[in-house]
C-alpha cells in the first residue's frame, strides 16, 4: 500500500518530513541554515573518486524530477521524484579516459556532456529512457555523439534558439564553439567565435533586458579569464562583439549570471580569494546599457571560501561556495546594492578555507524546490527550504491533511472555512485530480490512483500544500 508523507508549508512554521530537517545549526553533521537534508549518495555507490558540475531535469510526460551529477569516470543519473528515498539508476560513462572536469546541460528531453578528457567531445544521451530503468544501476550508452572539438572545459545551452556552445575547446582560440541541437541526435557544427580569446564559461540568452537595442537578439556573455566579453551570436555567421568590461584584482573571471531581468550580470573570480585574500567576492555590473556595461559594486560573504558556479532564480542567487558549501543570497535590493546571505548548506564541513574542495555546483530550478549540491568530495546532495513555495502554491491556509503518513486514502479537514473543491497537481501545474465538496469542513479522498512522486493539493483554488505520494 502507498505510504504519504506531507510536506506542510506555512510562513511562521514548517513541519518538514525529511531525511534531517536543519536543527540547532546541524543537519546530519552538516553545518546549516535554513536547509533540510533530503538525501545523499556517495561517490562510492556510484563507483567514482570526485563530483564536479551538475544539472536537472523534469520529465515532461510525468512530472517526475531527474538529478544530472557529473563524475571523474561518466555522469550519473538519479531519480528524485521522492527526494528522501533518490534512486541511482546508473552512469552514462565517460566518452574516451577520466578527467576531474565534466559538464553537462540539457535541451529537449537531452543531455549533452562534455569533458577536458582528450578527445571526449560531446555526448548526447536521451533522458527519456530513464523512464524504463527496471533494475539500477545500469551502464548506459550514448544516443549520438559531436567530434567538431575534442576536449571541452564546458558547455552552454541556450534553449530557446537550440544551439550549443562548447567553450575552453582547441577550437575559435577557445572561444564559444557554437553547435546547431535542434535535432539534439544530430548535432551540427554551425561556426564560432575567437575574437575574445578562450571562454571559460558563458551564458547565452534570447535577449529581452532594458537595451531595447537587443531586443529578440542572441546574446553571450562569455566569462573570459580576466574580462567579461558581451556577443551579439543571432547571426552564426557573422558574430559580433558588442562590449568587454574588466574589474579590479583580477585573478581569473570565472562564471556569470544574469538576474532575471537581465539588468544586473553576477560575478565570480575563482582565484582572488585564493591568491589576494579576503573573504568570498562576488561582482555585480549593470547591463542597462549592453554597449556600455558598468561595474555596480562588490558583495564579500561570511567566509573565505573560493566561490565556484552561481545562479539566479527569482530574487535569490544559489552560489556554489567549495569548502563553505552551497550559500544562498537575498538579491532583491541588488540596484540599491544590497546583497544578504540569507542561509546555506555546508556540505564540507571541515573548514571553509580557500581550498578547491566541497561544493562544485548547484542546480536550483526544480519546481518542487529541491536543490542538488555537488559536491567534489562526497557526491551528490539534495537539500530543501522547507518555507519554499512551488509550482501552483499560492498562500498557506489553516488546513490539515490526515493521516501522516497514511495509506491510500487522507482526509482534508479545514477549522472554518467551508471546502468547495480540492484539486491536485503535479509539479508542473498539470491538474490531476480536480473534486467537487459539497461545503464541508472534512473531505476523505482517494489517491490510491496517484503514481509515486511529489504533488501539491490546492482547496478552494487558492490554498496549497505539499503532498509526497510513495
Amino acid at each position: 500500500m502507498k505510504k504519504i508523507i506531507l510536506l506542510l508549508i506555512s510562513f511562521t512554521t514548517a513541519l518538514t518530513f525529511g531525511q534531517t530537517p536543519c536543527s540547532g545549526g546541524f543537519a546530519g553533521g552538516f553545518p546549516c541554515d535554513g536547509y533540510d537534508l533530503q538525501s545523499t549518495i556517495s561517490l562510492a555507490q556510484m563507483n567514482a573518486s570526485a563530483g564536479n558540475d551538475s544539472w536537472g531535469w523534469t520529465d515532461p510526460d510525468t512530472g517526475k524530477e531527474y538529478a544530472l551529477v557529473g563524475l571523474n569516470n561518466g555522469t550519473a543519473f538519479i531519480d528524485i521524484s521522492d527526494p528522501i528515498n533518490p534512486i541511482y539508476l546508473g552512469k552514462l560513462p565517460t566518452h574516451t579516459g577520466n578527467s576531474t572536469w565534466r559538464d553537462v546541460k540539457v535541451y529537449a528531453n537531452h543531455a549533452f556532456v562534455v569533458s577536458e578528457a582528450g578527445g571526449h567531445g560531446m555526448q548526447v544521451f536521451d533522458l527519456t529512457r530513464l523512464r524504463t530503468v527496471t533494475n539500477p544501476p545500469v551502464f548506459f550508452t550514448e544516443d549520438a555523439h559531436y567530434n567538431g572539438f575534442g576536449s571541452a572545459h564546458n558547455i552552454v545551452i541556450n534553449e530557446e534558439s537550440g544551439y550549443a556552445y562548447g567553450v575552453g575547446t582547441s577550437t575559435f582560440n577557445g572561444g564559444p564553439h557554437f553547435v546547431n541541437i535542434q535535432n539534439p541526435t544530430n548535432p551540427v557544427a554551425a561556426g564560432g567565435y575567437g575574437t575574445n580569446g578562450y571562454s571559460h564559461d558563458a551564458q547565452v540568452v534570447t535577449y529581452n533586458g532594458p537595451d531595447s537595442d537587443y531586443t529578440g537578439r542572441e546574446i553571450l556573455i562569455g566569462s573570459n579569464e580576466d574580462e567579461i566579453a558581451i556577443v551579439d551570436i543571432t547571426d552564426k555567421n557573422n558574430p559580433q562583439g558588442i562590449a568587454t568590461i574588466s574589474y579590479s584584482n583580477v585573478a581569473y573571471t570565472h562564471q556569470g549570471w544574469f538576474t532575471e531581468d537581465q539588468r544586473f550580470f553576477i560575478v565570480g573570480d575563482e582565484l582572488d580569494e585564493l591568491n589576494i585574500g579576503g573573504s568570498t567576492r562576488t561582482i555585480i555590473f549593470d547591463f542597462n546599457d549592453l554597449d556600455n556595461p558598468e561595474f555596480h559594486f562588490e558583495y564579500f560573504g561570511n567566509t573565505p571560501a573560493i566561490d565556484h558556479n552561481g545562479y539566479v532564480r527569482g530574487d535569490k542567487y544559489y552560489m556554489a561556495n567549495y569548502r563553505a558549501g552551497m550559500r544562498v543570497f537575498d538579491i532583491s535590493d541588488i540596484l540599491n546594492k544590497n546583497i544578504e546571505e540569507e542561509g546555506f548548506f555546508d556540505s564540507y564541513p571541515e573548514g571553509n578555507s580557500a581550498s578547491f574542495d566541497g561544493a562544485w555546483n548547484v542546480y536550483p530550478f526544480f519546481a518542487s524546490g529541491n536543490i542538488v549540491i555537488s559536491d567534489i568530495d562526497r557526491g551528490f546532495f539534495l537539500v530543501r527550504d522547507p518555507n519554499f513555495l512551488g509550482v501552483n502554491d499560492q498562500t498557506v491556509a489553516d488546513f490539515t491533511i490526515i493521516p501522516n503518513p497514511a495509506d491510500t486514502f487522507l482526509t482534508i479537514s479545514t477549522n472554518e472555512t467551508p471546502l468547495n473543491t480540492i484539486e491536485i497537481y503535479n509539479l508542473l501545474g498539470q491538474q490531476i485530480i480536480d473534486k467537487e465538496v459539497n461545503n464541508t469542513v472534512s473531505e476523505r479522498l482517494d489517491i490510491s490512483s496517484l503514481p509515486s512522486g511529489t504533488y501539491l493539493i490546492t482547496i478552494n483554488s487558492t490554498t496549497t500544500k505539499r503532498l509526497l505520494v510513495k
